[in-house]
């Protein structure tokens, strides 16, 4: 048997032309690659020259294109239908890095998020510099932005949490908006690709965000789900965020809430309008109800809580030595 590891997948950019219209249409949009495992990064800019109208479609893949992706993207962008894509196969570089250069700051409730150093903070938010890099989860996508007006949500109706879970971290961003709201609880962030976990170590030192297992700090673990003996030994959590994808999502239902407080919030997204219903059921056989749903374009967020057998059971400390109620609470 050989143990060695694979390498990892090559990259490769294909480029079409396009209109500004499509461009915009095109902002932050990936719906159309979401079943895919590993969908690509699309990116817009003006091709340059005196035609403010004529713009470029570039599309990041890790691993080659093949020919039926190649025509979804195509159908993104109709004014190029007679247009021989442009294929190449990228140096051996960080292609997430590439793709996500001069990404805007965005903005969602009191989080102001940015990509660069040089870009300005935002005086009256709370500021989070998640800079490109190998991880997702920069603050881009419609479905990190709808958990962050979600989490602001939230506090902002004076919901409390003590013990947070972020599963599928990315960049870490999600774990350390929460740990902003709800400053004395204890938080968990984990990804299944030990990149990401890195990735959200650093972004967790450049935000002022303390790595430990105490309280207001955020513990980082490489785990598929919730599969890790740490993340077990810390459940149950009054509140779990999964922002992944819809076919994992449902494949999780059973384990993420069987790690949940009774009464508890679970944060759902990274699926499609058109998956809801099914990731709405996979959940609901597990005790879940649908509290609350939010759409942003193709992306719903969704929270959800988990019915109590008896009664309300109030969040718990993970001390095991000295539990009792979590006393959550943050800055308005």
């Amino acid at each position: 048997m050989n143990d060695a590891a694979a390498p990892p997948a090559q990259s490769w950019k294909v480029t079409l032309p396009c209109t500004r219209a499509e461009a915009e249409a095109l902002d932050g949009e990936i719906a159309t690659f979401a079943a895919m495992d590993s969908p690509p990064v699309l990116m817009t800019s003006e091709a340059g020259g005196d035609d403010e109208n004529a713009w470029r479609l570039d599309a990041y893949f890790e691993g080659k294109p093949d020919p039926a992706a190649i025509e979804l993207l195509r159908s993104l962008v109709p004014s190029a239908a007679d247009m021989q894509p442009q294929v190449e196969l990228l140096p051996d570089e960080d292609w997430v890095t590439l793709s996500q250069q001069g990404l805007e700051p965005v903005t969602a409730g009191r989080f102001h998020v940015r990509n660069r150093p040089a870009d300005p903070e935002e005086a009256s938010h709370v500021n989070f510099l998640i800079e490109a890099g190998r991880a997702f989860g920069t603050g881009q996508h419609e479905t990190t932005a709808g958990c962050l007006f979600m989490l602001d949500r939230m506090r902002r109706i004076g919901m409390r949490f003590g013990n947070v879970a972020d599963v599928g971290t990315g960049t870490g961003l999600l774990a350390f908006a929460a740990l902003h709201l709800w400053p004395r609880a204890y938080a968990t962030a984990s990804d299944i690709d030990p990149v990401a976990v890195e990735i959200s170590g650093h972004n967790a030192i450049a935000n002022g965000v303390v790595i430990g297992t105490g309280m207001g700090q955020v513990a980082l673990y490489a785990a598929a789900g919730v599969d890790h003996p740490a993340i077990e030994q810390r459940a149950p959590y009054d509140l779990v965020i999964a922002n992944i994808l819809a076919g994992p999502l449902i494949e999780l239902a059973p384990s993420l809430c069987a790690v949940i407080e009774e009464g508890g919030t679970l944060i759902l997204a990274g699926l499609l309008r058109e998956q809801a219903d099914a990731v709405l059921a996979a959940y609901r056989a597990q005790g879940m109800r649908l509290a609350e749903r939010a759409d942003r374009g193709d992306w719903p967020t969704l929270r959800l809580r988990k019915r109590p057998r008896i009664g309300w059971k109030r969040p718990r400390r993970i001390d095991r030595n000295a539990r009792g109620e979590a006393p959550g609470f943050g800055t308005l």
